[in-house]
C-alpha cells in the first residue's frame, strides 16, 4: 500500500495530455507506453516520496524511466502534489518556480 497517494494538480495534468499526444502522433501506442511509464514512476514515488532530491526549494524531481520527462512534486501533510511533468529540456526551473 502506498504511503502518500500522488494527485496531479491541473498543470500537470496538462503536461501529461499534450506529451502523450505529441508521442501518439509519432506512433500509435507510444503516448500509451509514455503514460505508463509516468504511471509506474508516480507509484514509486508514493511508496517511497524521499528517495528523490530537491531541485527548488520543497519540489523535488524524479526522471521517467524510457523517455525523456521529470516528475516534479511536493510532498504534503497527507500527500503527494504532482505540480509538473516536464521534458528534460525544457526550462523547467521557469516553469515549476511558478507552480
Amino acid at each position: 500500500m502506498s504511503r502518500f497517494p500522488a494527485v496531479f494538480l491541473a498543470d500537470a495534468l496538462k503536461d501529461l495530455v499534450l506529451a502523450h499526444d505529441y508521442y501518439e502522433e509519432q506512433q500509435v501506442g507510444l503516448g500509451g507506453r509514455f503514460m505508463s511509464a509516468v504511471r509506474q514512476q508516480v507509484v514509486r514515488i508514493e511508496n517511497n516520496p524521499d528517495l528523490h532530491g530537491f531541485v527548488h526549494h520543497d519540489i523535488r524531481a524524479a526522471c521517467v524511466r524510457r523517455f525523456p520527462y521529470i516528475v516534479f512534486y511536493r510532498v504534503e501533510a497527507n500527500r503527494i502534489a504532482v505540480i509538473a511533468v516536464q521534458h528534460g529540456s525544457r526550462d523547467w526551473p521557469g516553469v515549476i518556480q511558478h507552480r
